[in-house]
């Protein structure tokens, strides 16, 4: 082993995941920067760096320092400081402060900054408020260092460093070595892999209880993100087995103490829910039932009279379905809407709340996202809001409209249902009296939720409402390709893909990966935003069948913030280029923030110094830690299941042989039906046929339905179970 001493002068690389970085220093011995590499945790620019390793000869980079072993100290020339505390390391101090700062104290800076940090008052800049947050980060990173450098000598990213260390403080290291599995449940983005990979390094026993139990939980939690609401007992115990590769006898024993402790649910002998979705399907049917069966309100209207006289005032007319269905709302308790495109949901519901509003009916609209709900108000003229929001949801407290608290209305209609998850639609049912009419909307041949559950479809399925379905496309809407190739490919036909100049339909074949891309960047730098007179950012979206792959969401978002984007001002966290402008999408929920998966906004600031990126979501702008920015994705390109709910200007839809296992008839038909104005389709025809001719849905494992048909006064109850 030698040594080598040195200040850093720049960061060539750094790899947040695994710690490994590449950097110059400039050392003494040396006439030119040495390039070191190695795993360093977070090695800060100024810092002074003894290092313990070998010297390597690279053929391609040359001679370099690999690293073993290494201690930081600050530094102690002014140059030395002025550099260290410029280059990031402290939120609240950049470049121009730092050297504010030096001018003042000069070598004596670092100990005024740990001893008498009040001092700073005397910079000019520099007021009380920055000070405080000065204070506090000058303290957390020393405390994350430490966390850091404990996690790199057992093998973890150093980017978990400042999420455990926000999580558990002081206690991060002794919480880390007591039961590292606690990090799989407590802090977003650390799964089981990685709190096991902890804990074997830290010498945990591979039968212990804790990590098998949290193996199950995984397990669990990796099923209810594809949907499911339970797992079949021996399901969930072979593929915990092939995980953890232990005994049967082991998992057994651990589940089994599990369901007694009520960490999990067993219901029906053999199925594994965890608590929230268990106690939430109870609950949904709970609720549903009740509303019901509790007797409507009674009222003598002339419902014939009333859709004459609505025609007459609006000078249009209703078909036979439409009529149908506005009088099976006005005696009915529990309806659902349902129709695709261009079949009058629109019509039918404002013709449904002008009902409602002569019978003299306090009416309430919802939508489970921030544009659906924006959506539904300009087609009503009426205020209509997200889920949340009308439940006044207001972290910590978390719903103030509840079962103690509920909705003052006579109706309420939510829009876009098959968005709503299971936990989302109970915490709204709570919130729902006996007597209200309830109305769902929404279209059923679209994707199911993000969440789990398969609320409307279950529904539905159960026979609980009365369900009215459209299926006839309207004169004005037949003229649209994007309408009738979204019924031609829900029917099982294949799509008309050749379309006339001033079609909104329009298919451009290709089947080489390399060519789709250079397609989609074409389309979307010049040729769309020139012949349509749109925003490249803000009016075009790509959705993808998948996230990874080539032709994936991930690889698109690269190449399209390069084409479309290019400001100078940015920040970097996690391997991704956060630019001012950057159209992004929030892939978790965060209650605090009031933010939702899935929900598009705009970078519409970036405070490096402050380490802040701020994210306007509709008319809700959001500041972010830098620290928190992996909630966040670039949104130039999404997946088709993240889209949702959503309507795009103009969409762009690749559809390649390699999303075999993604090839859907109702990814294809949600697809189509988020584009507004213009649908480019880009790809492969037998990628296309494929997609359209299976229809073979993945089934959720939901019980909503049967419990639904089967419901007893005896289902079990629990309102206190915390459902985020």
């Amino acid at each position: 082993m030698e040594f080598l001493t040195g200040i850093v002068e720049r960061i060539t690389f750094e790899n947040e995941d695994n710690g490994f970085s590449v950097i110059k220093i400039k050392s003494r011995d040396f006439p030119d920067l040495v390039t070191v590499v190695g795993n360093m945790a977070a090695v800060n620019v100024g810092a002074v760096v003894k290092l313990q390793g070998e010297w390597k000869f690279d053929s391609k980079f040359g001679k370099q320092f690999s690293v073993h072993k290494y201690i930081e100290k600050v530094p102690a020339t002014i140059a030395g400081i002025e550099k260290y505390l410029g280059s990031g390391l402290i939120k609240g101090i950049g470049p121009v402060n730092a050297k504010r700062i030096v001018s003042i104290f000069k070598e004596d800076t670092i100990r005024v900054i740990e001893e008498e940090p009040d001092r700073l008052i005397q910079v000019g800049g520099i007021g009380s408020k920055r000070v405080e947050m000065i204070k506090k980060a000058w303290q957390e990173q020393k405390e994350v260092k430490n966390v850091m450098i404990f996690l790199q000598s057992n093998g973890v990213s150093t980017a978990y460093a400042v999420k455990i260390f926000k999580t558990y403080g002081n206690e991060s290291i002794k919480v880390v070595e007591e039961n590292p599995y606690r990090l799989a449940d407590d802090i977003w983005g650390i799964g089981f892999k990685t709190a096991d990979k902890i804990a074997q390094k830290l010498g945990f026993d591979k039968n212990s209880f804790e990590r098998c139990r949290a193996g199950i939980i995984y397990v669990l939690n990796e099923l209810s993100n594809e949907g499911h609401c339970y797992a079949v007992r021996k399901q969930l115990v072979d593929e915990t087995i092939k995980m953890l590769e232990l005994t049967e006898e082991n998992i057994n024993t651990t589940l089994d103490k599990m369901i007694e402790e009520k960490s999990v649910i067993l219901d029906q002998e053999e199925l594994i829910f965890l608590p929230p979705f268990y106690f939430s399907e109870v609950g949904v049917t709970r609720r549903l039932r009740e509303i019901v069966y509790e007797p409507k309100k009674q009222g003598h209207v002339d419902v014939n009279q009333l859709i004459q006289n609505i025609e007459e005032e609006c000078k249009m007319q209703y078909d036979a379905v439409q009529i149908e269905a506005i009088k099976v709302a006005a005696r009915s308790k529990l309806m659902v809407l349902t129709g695709g495109p261009g079949t009058g949901k629109t019509t039918t519901t404002l013709a449904i709340i002008r009902v409602f509003e002569k019978m003299q009916y306090k009416v309430l609209l919802a939508a489970p996202t921030g544009r659906a709900a924006k959506r539904m108000s300009e087609a009503t003229g009426m205020e209509s809001k997200t889920i949340h929001r009308l439940l006044e949801y207001r972290p910590p407290e978390g719903y103030k409209k509840n079962e103690e608290n509920p909705l003052e209305c006579d109706v309420l209609i939510i829009d876009e249902t098959s968005m709503v998850d299971l936990i989302l639609m109970y915490n709204l049912l709570k919130a729902v009296s006996n007597d209200t009419i309830l109305l769902l909307v929404g279209d059923v041949d679209q994707l199911p939720s993000v969440g789990a559950g398969n609320v409307l479809k279950d529904i539905i399925d159960s026979g609980i409402a009365d369900v009215i379905r459209l299926n006839r496309i309207f004169r004005q809407a037949q003229s649209s390709m994007i309408i009738t190739n979204a019924h031609k490919i829900n029917k099982g036909e294949f799509p008309k893909l050749r379309g006339n100049k001033g079609s909104d339909f329009f298919y451009i074949e290709e089947d080489d990966p390399q060519k789709m891309l250079d397609q989609i960047k074409e389309l979307c730098k010049k040729r769309l935003p020139g012949y349509y007179k749109v925003n490249p950012i803000d009016d075009i979206q790509v959705l993808c069948p998948m996230q990874r792959g080539e032709i994936g969401a991930h690889n698109l978002n690269v190449i399209l913030q390069e084409a479309l984007n290019q400001s100078p001002i940015s920040i970097k966290y996690g391997g991704t280029q956060y630019r001012l402008n950057d159209k992004v999408m929030q892939i978790k929920n965060n209650y605090d923030k009031i933010v939702f998966n899935g929900d598009v906004g705009k970078i519409v600031g970036i405070e490096a110094e402050d380490k802040i990126v701020r994210i306007k979501f509709d008319e809700n702008e959001v500041e972010y830690d830098l620290t928190e920015m992996d909630e966040v994705v670039l949104a130039y390109a999404t997946t088709i299941h993240k889209s949702q709910g959503s309507e795009y200007k103009i969409v762009i839809a690749p559809f390649a042989m390699q999303h075999y296992m993604m090839l859907q008839r109702n990814l294809l038909y949600t697809c189509i039906t988020r584009a507004k104005k213009v649908l480019v389709l880009v790809g492969s025809l037998k990628a296309v046929g494929i997609a359209v001719g299976n229809n073979k849905n993945i089934r959720r494992n939901t019980l909503l339905a049967k419990r639904l048909k089967e419901y007893t006064e005896d289902t079990p109850k629990d309102d206190n179970v915390n459902l985020h």
